[in-house]
Parts: structure tokens; sequence; C-alpha cells
């Protein structure tokens, strides 16, 4: 019998919730009391974990929202993104490890993201080798090991912070990419490779890949996807949502969000637009698999759209491939965690990793 998974939630942290797609809404604007709303409606629901997003251009601190929202919660797990470029690891080590301390229970996972420091450009082959360096450093620091690194970014040799996480041990570190920088990056460092929607052919081959890539590291990898929700009692009622989700959207408006992403130029972003450009007229490139919302956001553009028993199937389909953990959203983020708490989650075995 196969482990339980991970299923997560999303705090849209970075001015990414709508009720309409491509259409601002003040109510739903990034701030301290909606994004801890979101939270607090994933805690109640019982999913695992919750991805804590960043961007610098967008919404609000990570960081500093992941400390205040280890205070409010007791139960589920906080996926804290931080932004290497932006970083200095030993400063970061011993933010991760103060976090994971107020979580009272060892509750903090991070999300390294491979930027670029605000203002400045790397090329993608060093940007990757530093965020290479940046996850050994911290790797390194929060097993409460001596750190002696010389490498092409950081020359350190210190000693871990006093204060190390509850477990004495690094927390899990979460990081996707597609360019061949990135999946090297991925095999040599990270613990769970993260991924967004694709027809489940580019799934399978991009499991197989990293799956080989970190063999050769003498590594093995756990394999995380990330997708948006519309579950409803029946899938007429799914799809007349997610129809609805776009139907405000100028076209215009659309491209202008997509281009303000920090990330898309990625071959990540690269991969959703084909997907979304691949699909059929109505735009599903697959059964219960819709890439409208690409059409209004940078990044993760496709939803698993259906029934209960329609979505269920579709995660267990990736659960038999080899996925550990899902990162689901939808929008309104709070009420379709509700509605995904209660049709789905309690059919499904889950835990946190």
């Amino acid at each position: 019998m196969s482990n339980p998974c991970e299923i997560a939630w999303f705090s849209a942290l970075c001015d990414d919730d709508y009720e309409f797609l491509g259409v601002p809404d003040p109510a739903l604007r990034s701030s301290w009391e909606h994004c801890r709303d979101i939270v607090m409606q994933a805690e109640t629901g019982k999913f695992d974990n919750i991805l804590l997003p960043s961007g610098y251009a967008l919404g609000i601190d990570t960081t500093a929202f992941a400390a205040a929202i280890a205070t409010v919660t007791k139960n589920i797990h906080l996926l804290m993104a931080t932004r290497i470029g932006e970083m200095w690891p030993p400063q970061l080590a011993r933010q991760i490890a103060t976090i994971d301390r107020m979580t009272g229970g060892g509750r903090l996972k991070v999300n390294i993201i491979s930027s670029d420091m605000p203002g400045e450009t790397l090329a993608s082959a060093p940007r990757y080798r530093r965020t290479v360096e940046a996850m050994e450093i911290l790797k390194t620091l929060l097993n409460g090991q001596h750190l002696n690194h010389q490498g092409e970014f950081w020359q350190l040799d210190i000693d871990p912070p006093r204060v190390g996480t509850v477990s004495g041990k690094a927390p899990l570190l979460y990081f996707g990419g597609l360019s061949p920088d990135a999946r090297d990056a991925a095999a040599r460092a990270c613990d769970v490779f993260l991924m967004w929607p694709d027809k489940r052919e580019n799934v399978a081959a991009i499991i197989a890949d990293m799956k080989q890539r970190a063999a050769a590291y003498g590594r093995t990898l756990r394999f995380g996807y990330r997708a948006h929700m519309v579950v409803r009692d029946t899938e007429a009622e799914a799809r007349a949502y997610a129809d609805r989700l776009l139907s405000k959207l100028d076209a215009q408006e659309g491209a202008a969000i997509r281009a303000k992403s920090l990330d898309s130029a990625s071959a990540g972003v690269a991969a959703q637009a084909a997907l979304r450009d691949n699909a059929a007229d109505d735009g599903y490139a697959e059964e219960n698999l819709w890439t409208g919302v690409g059409r209004a956001r940078s990044g993760c553009g496709a939803a698993i759209v259906g029934d209960p028993d329609q979505v269920l199937a579709k995660l267990r389909m990736y659960r038999d491939m080899g996925i550990d953990a899902f990162i689901l959203s939808g929008y309104p983020h709070a009420a379709e965690a509700d509605l995904f708490a209660r049709h789905v989650l309690p059919r499904i075995d889950h835990a946190p990793l």
C-alpha cells in the first residue's frame, strides 16, 4: 500500500486572487488579513500544507508573513517560498530555524526559487549554480553542522546558528524548473521536485528524466504537482464555473498580467503557453485539464475541472505516476479551498511529507 500523499493549498501573497480572472478586486488584494484568512480556511479544511508564494514586485513579504502565521496556526505546515537572489544563505538559515521554532511543532518547509537580485540579471547557468550553492549551505547549517564552503558565489567558514529547527534537521526543500540548468540544480540539491500541469505523457517523461538525473548524483527525489482546482457537484457546473472565471477577461489585460511576472520568460512558463496553445477550442488539453487559467496569469496555468469523482480520479492518476505532493489552488482561494475540502479531501489518504 502506498504512503499518504501531501495535499497543500495556496495563499495568494502575490496579488493573485480573483472572482473574475484579470479583474482586480480590492477585497481580494494581498494583505495580512486576506492571506491569513485563506490559511485559516485551509487549516480548518484539514489541508496538510500551504504554499506561501513570493514575488519581489507583487503583494506582501513572505518571510514576515510566515513568521506571523506560524503563531496563529496549529496543524498546517507552511511552505515558505524564498527567492535566493535576494538572500544571504546564513541569515536565511537562521530565519528558517526561527520560524520553524515559532510553529511550535517543526511545521516549516521551504520552496526555493532561483531568482535574480531585483534590478540585476544573471544568466541561467550561473543563477542555477548559485541556487545549488544556497541549498547546500542551508542544508549544512540547518543540519547543525559546521560549514566550510568555498564556492563560486559564497566563501564561508562558519558555525551553524545557535537556534536550530525543532527536528535538528534541515526542512524539506521544494524546487521546480524545466530548463536543463534547472533540472540539474534540482537533481543535485532539492528534496521535492515541483512541476506545473501538463498532459499525462509529458508529466511521465519529466518524472522519468528527473529520476535519472538524480540517480546520476546518487540521489532520489520526491515529486510535487501544482494545479488549480474547479470542483462542483456535476461536471457541467464545474465547466460553467471555469467559463465564468474568464467571462470578464480582456485579452490585452491578460497578456499584461503574464508579462509582469518575474518568471515570464522561463522554460516552465513557455511549456504552460504551449499546453494552452495546443489545447482544444474549449481550452481542455486532455480530459478535465483546462488551460484557461493561463490566459490571465503567468506560471501555473491549468486547472483540474470536474465533479468530485473526476477530480479524485485525476489526482489518483498522478499519484500512480509517482506524485507525492499536490499544491492546489482555486479562485477565489478561500472559497475553493472549502469546496475541495468538503468534496474531495476526505476521500484521499493524505498527510504532510
